[in-house]
């Protein structure tokens, strides 16, 4: 009962109090008090300021944070699909130039019949071994592929069809020891047989005597025998071997064509071998053991490779 009694009064002196502080602060009475009360909260009111600006930054960084991160992950994954796109470009681009170089050589042989003008086989595998030098094609029967088909690229002469299956087949290398090849050479017109070597080089065997052949000179099929059409470019000669103890010269021939990095190959549809007279010319009757030779001559080749003849 007697708080009841003493709210009213409470109240009236809050509002004379309140009334009496706006007419001494109106009239400068408490501008001391108010200053002094400034000077001791402005620590105070700093430190609040900091404190708020503080966490401002922090709640900002993390916001920018999350940001960077989401940003960095949208990075990654364009940058991965960038990757890979340029990758397929630069093989579509490396394949246009070879397909590009396969026209130019079906335009500088237009007597070649490519199967309908060009016939490009993709390498679908690889059988070589160190005695075996065969590749598989994918091309067969069921495109027009016959055996004994002397197959090519842009570089020059790569082998002939040895095996033909419904959609693919096997193609024998130059370089395989049981290749052989009638050959000439372009400049002094030397005629010779070709043979692959294991682990090496292939060899220019019965080559006359009487005719001198340089370093550098470019070998072609002369088409003797009727086995591959005439001026398909081989290779080059590296290097002479020329014996007093044998009837014939010999020359050691790097191909033209890298077959390490064999991909695309054409197929001469139009040119049918004629089986009867072998792949090579008769050998003269002396037997020629061919000399063990390095990989490589003495000298080295020009690695000009000229358009092969029509």
């Amino acid at each position: 009962m007697r708080r009841l009694r003493l709210r009213p009064l409470i109240l009236l002196a809050v509002i004379v109090g309140a009334f009496a502080i706006m007419v001494l602060d109106t009239m400068g009475f408490l501008s001391p008090v108010d200053n002094v009360i400034h000077t001791s909260m402005a620590p105070l009111t700093t430190l609040f300021a900091e404190v708020r600006t503080a966490a401002g930054e922090v709640v900002s960084t993390a916001r920018d944070l999350r940001t960077l991160r989401q940003r960095n992950n949208e990075l990654e994954a364009l940058v991965e699909r960038l990757t890979v796109e340029n990758l397929q470009l630069s093989e579509v681009v490396t394949e246009n130039e070879k397909l590009r170089s396969f026209f130019s050589f079906a335009q500088t042989n237009p007597t070649y019949d490519f199967r309908g003008g060009q016939v490009v086989a993709r390498v679908i595998g690889d059988s070589a071994s160190a005695y075996s030098d065969i590749i598989q094609i994918d091309l067969g029967e069921q495109h027009g592929i016959q055996r004994g088909m002397p197959v090519v690229t842009d570089r020059g002469f790569v082998g002939r069809i040895v095996h033909v299956y419904p959609q693919s087949s096997e193609v024998l290398l130059l370089t395989d020891p049981n290749s052989s090849i009638n050959v000439m050479t372009q400049a002094s017109r030397a005629p010779g047989s070709l043979t692959g070597r294991p682990g090496q080089l292939p060899l220019m065997n019965f080559i006359p005597p009487d005719i001198d052949i340089s370093v550098g000179e470019i070998v072609m099929t002369s088409g003797l025998g009727g086995a591959f059409p005439k001026g398909l470019v081989v290779g080059q000669v590296v290097d002479v071997l020329k014996n007093d103890d044998r009837m014939f010269q010999q020359a050691v021939i790097r191909p033209t064509v890298d077959f390490s990095r064999l991909e695309l190959v054409l197929v001469i549809t139009n040119f049918q071998p004629d089986t009867t007279l072998g792949a090579a010319t008769t050998a003269p009757a002396a037997t020629v053991t061919p000399a063990s030779t390095p990989a490589t001559g003495s000298a080295q080749a020009n690695d000009v490779v000229p358009t092969p003849s029509r």
